[in-house]
């Protein structure tokens, strides 16, 4: 009976909508709020954002864990926008004051020169360390590892960041794991950006089972297909692999430089 009352009430909007276009419109986009809307009872995600950061880094989970309607925070000092790699602008909607206490998951991406600037900004890896400590999961996608080491989150533990400065994750006390998602109890690390989206399925699959994540990845399409098996150092194969490195010399020793003085804060332990 339920069946047909609903296909009478689909009938009947439809008919509505084919004579005033705009009621369908406006049915169409609640129908599509009331599917996007957060659920309130659902996981609280505060992630963090930064000038020079790199977008895919956020987005990638970030539509992971939206059609999972998760409430999403995205947290930086100002509730201004900050820049990103590809010259979008992404904006806090909320500030360190406004985080969350108790936040379900803690996720921050990467974005080498940003993730630099963090390290070097004792507000910043302040709240991390403090966020992180009450956050039941702490996360990162690429270089983001490198400001949870530098926020004494991953001592003691396995991890993984993007592959030119992975070898730098020891020197912040973590193990690293060649691995493109590692995790390690409640810590759960990617490598560079495009792991973002493994990253977020894995970490829907821990916390609403396999078969939400399994929906998400169908949702997405999720299925790659890289045109070249060129995506890891071992792939690219050494040559490649010192040629690229040959660009990062600069970028690579700042970063190497800012883990030595994060080192030398944190202490022995």
């Amino acid at each position: 009976m339920q069946d047909r009352i609903d296909r009478r009430r689909l009938l009947a909007l439809a008919g509505a909508a084919a004579v005033n276009p705009a009621l369908g419109q406006e049915k169409g986009s609640a129908h599509l709020h009331a599917m996007m809307a957060p659920d309130p009872t659902a996981p609280k995600v505060a992630m963090l954002v930064y000038p020079k950061m790199v977008a895919l880094d956020l987005i990638a989970p970030m539509t992971v864990f939206t059609i999972m309607r998760w409430n999403l925070q995205l947290i930086w000092k100002e509730r201004t926008p900050v820049s990103t790699d590809v010259g979008v602008s992404i904006a806090a909607n909320s500030t360190f004051a406004e985080a969350y206490s108790d936040p379900d998951i803690l996720f921050v991406p990467g974005g080498l020169l940003g993730t630099i600037a963090c390290m070097q900004d004792p507000e910043v890896v302040d709240f991390v360390a403090k966020l992180g400590a009450r956050a039941k999961w702490v996360t990162s996608d690429c270089t983001g590892s490198l400001i949870l080491g530098a926020a004494g989150l991953l001592r003691g533990y396995d991890a993984t960041s993007h592959w030119a400065v992975a070898d730098l994750l020891p020197l912040l006390g973590a193990r690293h794991v060649d691995k493109r998602i590692v995790r390690d109890r409640n810590r759960l690390t990617a490598g560079g950006a495009t792991a973002g989206i493994d990253f977020g399925l894995v970490l829907v699959s821990e916390l609403a089972g396999e078969e939400a994540s399994r929906r998400d990845q169908l949702i997405l399409e999720y299925a790659p297909a890289p045109p070249f098996r060129n995506g890891t150092p071992d792939e690219a194969g050494p040559e490649r692999v010192a040629e690229m490195r040959k660009g990062r010399v600069w970028m690579d020793e700042q970063a190497r430089l800012a883990v030595e003085v994060a080192r030398r804060r944190l202490g022995p332990g």
